[in-house]
């Protein structure tokens, strides 16, 4: 058995400037950046227990794409192929996935600190 739940949202940004991009998607939000720390993307500063939300620089177009979290990607993953989704992309510890509608998402490692009391249970 496992658990997963929507973890968050990434905002996906075709753009040169990422720290434009997270400002303007900070003060569009109301919510303040963690700062950047070189990488390809910018947190916002949710609390522990709300949704991550995230800024990301992409090569692709731009659009907004969610993550699901668990705490077993692999079983998860499986679990998402069985329901009709087909995997796109293996990357360090997350696994970019469509849906048979089209939609591209992540199943990635857990992100949220009240995961395990909110999760749902998968066999």
């Amino acid at each position: 058995m496992h658990k997963s739940q929507l973890a968050g949202f990434i905002i996906d940004c075709k753009t040169d400037d990422l720290d434009a991009a997270a400002a303007f998607w900070s003060m569009a939000l109301g919510i303040p950046q963690r700062g950047n720390d070189g990488s390809n993307y910018i947190t916002l500063d949710t609390d522990p227990d709300d949704y991550h939300i995230e800024v990301q620089q992409v090569d692709h177009a731009p659009r907004v794409h969610l993550d699901i979290e668990t705490d077993n990607v692999p079983a998860e993953v499986k679990r998402l192929e069985e329901l009709g989704a087909k995997v796109v992309a293996k990357i360090k510890t997350w696994v970019v996935m469509e849906a048979p509608t089209g939609q591209r998402f992540c199943v990635v490692r857990v992100q949220r600190t009240d995961f395990a009391e909110s999760a749902n249970t998968w066999a």
